[in-house]
């Protein structure tokens, strides 16, 4: 076992991946010579030189568009965002043909790009370089979306992604770059997509949570312990698909539910799984459920502490709702 940061695991498993299928090409705004604005591609040019590794002009349409284009004949592309905010220009090559590819094609061909996307607050970068847009990903049939925690999820997951045939939107949040270690193991290893991760076991509330509200969480269900509150932690690892029957038998077991996200709540993921336990946990439901959330503004610059999720918020919505 080897303890690496998420920044370290997603490095080192595309390192490794690139090594094993040279069909993998990595590119984006200052992948190569600079190594990403987050070093997450340092030192790969110089390895796999600038055939596969690939500086683009900062035009995200041209950008994804030329990795579908690339997917489509036989390559299997990674293209970086800088940071999330800016994905929108590309965002029509995302909906209505990465995601369709299979579809309109009944099947004959696959989009098997795997879209790196750093995500969400955290990091002192305002209302551009902070946004959490995975419900707008989410609501697009066709695309896989997923979003690790920790470096042994990150290695396992990018590993799945890039060895399958679908199209793969990887939400990494920044905020844990560099603060969240973990042990990973030496073997090769993959985490399934579409597989839940319980963090901590509880009796008494479900909170489901992903990317850098995990630790946020767990910290909140410590609080929660000391108070005599036995809370499970799920971490849902990938939005869509969603890990149901896991959230499912989770909620029959503590028949409570908090749901904690960085992103504004209105129409946000957390309202989506909300719903869903409405539709079909209600049997079970002994307190309403519980959204903590940024709120529905831009995230703002000199608040961003106020603004995110923390655990005394979590905290509150558990005390709520184990109370009801």
């Amino acid at each position: 076992m080897t303890e690496l940061s998420l920044l370290q695991g997603i490095h080192r498993t595309l390192r490794q991946e690139m090594q094993r299928d040279e069909r993998i090409v990595v590119l984006g705004d200052d992948v190569g010579r600079w190594g990403g604005v987050f070093g997450v591609t340092e030192g790969l040019l110089e390895e796999f030189g600038p055939q596969r590794v690939l500086d683009m002009p900062m035009a995200e349409g041209g950008l994804i568009g030329t990795a579908v284009g690339m997917a489509l004949y036989g390559v299997r592309p990674v293209p970086e965002i800088q940071f999330a905010d800016f994905i929108y220009p590309g965002f029509d090559q995302m909906v209505s043909e990465m995601a369709k590819m299979r579809y309109r094609s009944g099947g004959d061909y696959s989009c098997p790009v795997v879209l790196r996307v750093p995500y969400g607050g955290g990091v002192g970068g305002g209302m551009y370089q902070s946004q959490s847009p995975e419900a707008y990903f989410c609501h697009t049939p066709g695309l896989v979306v997923a979003v690790p925690s920790n470096a042994q999820d990150a290695i396992g997951m990018l590993r799945s992604s890039l060895r399958g045939n679908d199209p793969v939107v990887l939400l990494e949040p920044k905020r844990l770059y560099r603060r969240a270690h973990s042990p990973v193991p030496e073997d090769d290893f993959e985490v399934p997509l579409g597989s839940a991760r319980i963090v901590r076991e509880g009796t008494d509330v479900t909170v489901l949570v992903y990317g850098a509200m995990v630790p946020v969480a767990e910290e909140a269900a410590q609080m929660a312990a000391e108070s005599g509150i036995q809370t499970e932690v799920i971490d849902l690892r990938t939005l869509l698909p969603l890990d149901i029957a896991t959230v499912l038998a989770s909620i029959a077991k503590t028949g409570r539910a908090v749901i904690a996200a960085e992103a504004p709540k209105f129409c946000s993921y957390a309202a989506e799984l909300a719903a869903t336990l409405a539709e079909r946990a209600i049997v079970h439901l002994e307190a309403p459920v519980l959204r903590v959330s940024g709120f529905d503004t831009p995230i703002p610059f000199a608040f961003e502490d106020e603004y995110l999720p923390g655990p005394r918020r979590v905290y509150a919505a558990i005390e709520q709702v184990a109370n009801f």
